[in-house]
This record gives structure tokens, sequence and C-alpha cells, in this order.
């Protein structure tokens, strides 16, 4: 599914309106109606609604609701945020059409109007909010900010006209505050403000409404975000053939280890092997070899060097060299280590491999040492940083980085020539070519050590078998969220491993896939 900025949705709204001939008012009327539809769905939205509007489009779309909610016989209390003569356009049309019906519109403009607002959210089963759209801009303050502070303090359902009041409908930024919606009921596209966080915590349950824009519109002006979806993901993973065999489901190669972190390297061998790779080598320091042989016993281990820690000796250079001539696909840097001969297997590793490189963890933190090395990469690469990852490899903060996923994402994604998948709720995913992909699987229960590594394994299975970079991530990242959230459906989210999410990568594919 498309995502847009709010810009964007601008500019599609204009094209249907003065290409399409497609009235405002229509748009409107359909926005409208489908937030009463979706009000109606919730328990006490057939008797008490609260409706606050704002002086934009979404307070039409409010004006729009209640209509449609009294027409069903609901019984609607409404609040104009703002004078009333502020209102112009399709907005006022719908706002006097709604008062020749007999509804009372409160206009709150100073703090003498909060008192009223308070006992209609007591009166009131459900809040339709619509105070404030995609397009604001700065800090949400004055009366505004004490109603939205009024309706979180209640205990009624929320729904919310295309965006939460206070989110930044681009970055997912507060403006200060913002409602806490239960569900948004959100226009044409979703925006990329809510499915970023902190403003994605506050959307509840999303619902897409087509207002009947045409679809071509978008296409023409060229959106190239998109929000990860099963029936996206499932035309990615590949089939299996009546006459496969083990060699031609993709040969995948794991590189990592050091002292105290073998675990890496198992756990991302697991994602690769639960992921239907059909044959694995996992190479790790050879003091090493003996915990990946007594652990994985499906894994072919080719250990390098004798100590624990990794070197670049020409025994290790051989059988690297070996290794990725033999690889589909590979993956560096789990438990790897950082300091200047780990940096040197990184360098060999770029300039050796022309087969789909997959970096995570300690290759990350080598490769903040360097950024350049990218330039000498001989095939493509898929990097993974998480938020801190990330904000030292682009030279910056995490909370910087944090603001605006989607622009450090793609901004890295195409200045280096390389995928980019940046971690963390909502995982974003970039291309060279610019396109965005934004996930929306899994739970805050993948807050454990190890997550990262069984996603390095997935997406290298994946590109194993033979899907471009780009897809092997998407695929991959959503596969791993879906196989935590089977796994929080049947444990909860407390104690959740990684080792146990592998375990769920079968049953998460073969419900994607079905």
């Amino acid at each position: 599914m498309r995502v847009v900025t709010p810009e964007q949705m601008r500019k599609i709204d204009k094209t249907a309106m003065e290409r399409y001939g497609i009235p405002g008012a229509v748009l409107m009327e359909n926005a409208g109606s489908g937030v009463a539809r979706e009000v109606l769905k919730l328990p006490g939205g057939h008797s008490r609604v609260v409706m606050l509007a704002g002086r934009g489009n979404n307070g039409g779309d409010v004006m729009v609701a209640a209509r449609h909610l009294v027409n069903s016989g609901v019984a609607v209390k409404v609040f104009l945020v703002g004078e009333y003569d502020s209102l112009i356009g399709d907005a006022r049309t719908n706002a006097d059409i709604l008062k020749r019906m007999g509804v009372t519109i409160d206009s709150v403009t100073a703090a003498e109007g909060l008192g009223a607002v308070q006992r209609a959210l007591e009166w009131g089963r459900v809040v339709v909010d619509g105070i404030f759209g995609t397009g604001l801009r700065g800090e949400v303050q004055d009366i505004a900010l004490e109603v939205i502070r009024l309706v979180n303090a209640g205990d009624s359902a929320v729904v919310s006209v295309d965006i939460p009041s206070g989110v930044d409908g681009e970055t997912g930024g507060i403006c200060g505050d913002c409602i806490s919606a239960s569900v948004t009921v959100t226009f044409g596209y979703p925006k990329s403000g809510l499915l970023q966080y902190p403003g994605a915590a506050h959307v509840g349950r999303l619902v897409v409404e087509d207002i009947s824009i045409p679809k071509s519109i978008a296409e023409e002006i060229g959106t190239n975000m998109f929000m990860l979806t099963r029936e996206y993901v499932s035309r990615l993973i590949p089939g299996r053939r009546p006459e496969a065999h083990k060699g031609s489901c993709g040969r995948a190669a794991v590189i990592g280890g050091s002292e105290g972190m073998t675990g890496a390297v198992v756990l991302a061998s697991l994602g690769c092997i639960k992921s239907g790779a059909g044959l694995l080598r996992a190479a790790l320091p050879g003091g090493l070899n003996y915990v990946l042989e007594n652990r994985l016993t499906e894994a072919v281990s080719v250990p390098l060097g004798e100590g624990t820690t990794l070197g670049m000796d020409d025994s290790t250079k051989y059988k690297l060299g070996r290794l990725l001539n033999w690889a589909d696909a590979a993956a560096l840097g789990p438990g790897m280590g950082v300091d200047a001969d780990r940096v040197k297997v990184l360098e060999f590793v770029l300039n050796s491999a022309r087969v789909p490189l997959v970096l995570d963890a300690d290759a990350l933190n080598c490769l903040a040492l360097d950024i350049t090395l990218l330039n000498r990469k001989e095939g493509p690469v898929v990097l993974t940083p998480h938020p801190g990852e990330m904000a030292r490899l682009a030279g910056g903060d995490t909370d910087r980085i944090q603001r605006n996923r989607i622009w450090a994402a793609g901004g890295f994604a195409q200045k280096w020539d390389v995928v980019t998948v940046l971690k963390g709720a909502n995982s974003v995913i970039a291309d060279p070519e610019g396109n965005i992909y934004i996930n929306t699987s899994g739970n805050p229960g993948m807050a454990a050590g190890g997550m990262g590594d069984v996603l390095t394994g997935i997406i290298t299975a994946f590109a194993a078998q033979g899907l471009e970079p780009v897809k092997a991530a998407c695929a991959a990242v959503y596969v791993h969220g879906r196989a935590a959230d089977l796994m929080a459906e049947n444990l909860g989210m407390y104690g959740l491993t990684a080792s146990g999410l592998a375990d769920y990568i079968p049953a998460a594919l073969r419900e994607t896939m079905e």
C-alpha cells in the first residue's frame, strides 16, 4: 500500500479536483461519511457522540460525519475550536447545513468554554477528533491544547479524523501534545507520520478510507513510499518447486563471532536455516568453532584461524575467498568485535563478495570507523543498523535519526548506494533508487538481545534464494516481526527470546504465503 507525505496528499487532492473535476465537497462528503461508519462500529457510537472540529477541512469532515450520525439517530454535541466565521469553503457549507438541521455548534475560543466541553465529554460515549489535520505547523497551544488534554483525561473511545490532532503528519513527531486515538480514519493513503513513532503510538487502529480519488494520481506524482503488508510480502517470498533440492534453495554464509559472542553467529544461522536456505556455512574463529558445532547441527562450520578473534592471515583470506565464491548471499558482523583487524576483515569481504552481502552489528561498527569502505564494495550491500548504529554511520546523533527515520534511512541509502534497514518500531527499509518501505509487523516483546542477529539470517536466506536485496530485506523484516507477533500471541510479550522467535519463522512464512 502506498504511503504519502501531507504535501503529496495535497497534490493528489488538487489533481483530483482540477484535472478530474471531482469537487472538494465530494471528497469531504466521502471522508466524513467514512468517519461516521467507523463511529457506528464502536460501543456507544449509536448513542452519544462528542464532535470536536477545527477550522480547516478536518473540521468540515467532522460536520459531515455529524450529519450522518444525526440521520442515524445518534445524539451529538458539536464543538468548533475557533470562531464560527473562521470556517470557509466546503467546511463552512457543511457547518451551515448542520445548523439548518437544528444541530447546535458551540464555538470554544476562550477558557470559559472549556467547562461545556468537559461536561460534554462526561456525557459522551465516543469522541470524534478533527481539531487539527496533517497541515499542522508548530506547537499546539492555548485552547486547542486544553481541549486535547481534556479528551485524553477521559475514558471515551476516540476516533481521529485523518490524523490524531497534534501529530506531525510527515515525521510522526508530537507537536507539544496530541490526541491518543482509539481509531484513526485516514483518507486516500496512510500518511508517513501515522507510521513513525512517537506519533504512531497514538494512532490506535488505522483505517484507510477510500474517498474516490483515482489511483493513477499517486503514481503520476511519484510517490515512493509503501507500507509493508501481508499481501505485498506474500508475493515476494519464493515458492518451492516440486523438484527442489538443497542445492537449488540457496547457499548462504554467515561470518562473525568472537569470545563471548558466538551466540550471535548461532542466532543468525538459525534465522537463515528457518527461513528456507538450502545450505548454510557459518564461519567463525577457529578457537570457538566447537560452540557452533555443539549448538547447530544443520550448518557446516568454517573455522578461521586458531584463536578466538577474526584476523586476516593468508589461511583466513583463502577460506573466506572460497566461502564467498561458493555462497549465493553472505552476512558479516554478528558478534565479530571491533578493532583494526576486524576492519581488515570487513574490507576484504566488501572487496571479494560479488553476491548480496548483509552487514550487521560489529560489521557496522567497523564500517563507522571508515565509511568510505563502501566505495570499494563489489556487490550489492544491505545494512541493518539500529538507530545508534545509524547515527555512527551517518555522523549524527540518535535523537536526530529518530526524529525522521524515513529521511535518515532514505538519504543514507542513496548516498552510499546500499539498501538500508533502519531497525526499530516500524522498521524503515530504503533502497538506492529512493524507494521507502515501512514495516507494520512486530511488537515490544522484540526488545531483547539477539533479535537483530535472527533478522540478519532471514535477509541472507531470502537473498540466497534469489530475491533482490531490497525485496529480501522487506520480506525478512515483515516475517521477522510476524514471527514475533505469533510468539507473543502464544506466550505474551515478556520473556520473548531470539532463539524462540526463530522457531516461529516457519509458521510466519506459512501464514504469510497462504
